[in-house]
């Protein structure tokens, strides 16, 4: 897991895909349109999308194999909670068509990540992660831009 703010990108030497993702990022409006973006094919794209906030008790931990998610902001607010994938018990085995492990809510809780506009999280195959949380007490519209990014390019 990476936590930074999106100027410090730079920081991270992960090559040709990690700067074309950020280069995708950093030029998207906060008013860009909800729909796939297809930076380089199934290798690497985006989707932008809005919700509402919500409740830990709703909501899933997942995590991914195929590729690495890169999240951020463009309104609003979330919290992302982190835990490592390996320290979880599986809810729902690994769906390859939709690249995706659901686990049970641990019992101790998980690493709380803030995230607003201006900073991102990138979150690897061993992150395990529940996004779309309130970050107060009652929920918040937010909308955010997810950039996938195929494991093979990094």
């Amino acid at each position: 897991m990476i936590v930074d703010r999106l100027s410090n990108y730079k920081c991270y030497p992960f090559g040709k895909a990690w700067q074309l993702a950020f280069d995708f990022l950093r030029s998207l409006p906060a008013d860009a349109e909800e729909k796939k973006y297809h930076l380089q094919g199934d290798d690497l794209f985006a989707i932008v999308m809005s919700y509402e906030t919500g409740s830990p008790e709703t909501a899933e931990i997942e995590a991914h194999r195929k590729y690495l998610d890169i999240q951020a902001i463009l309104t609003g607010e979330e919290v992302i909670g982190w835990c490592q994938a390996d320290a979880l018990q599986i809810d729902t085995p690994y769906d390859a068509a939709k690249d995706v492990e659901l686990y049970k809510h641990p019992e101790q809780g998980l690493l709380r990540v803030d995230l607003f506009p201006g900073n991102f999280m990138a979150l690897f195959p061993h992150d395990a992660h529940m996004p779309s949380l309130m970050t107060q007490q009652a929920p918040v519209f937010t909308k955010k831009v997810v950039v996938k990014v195929g494991m093979h390019l990094l």
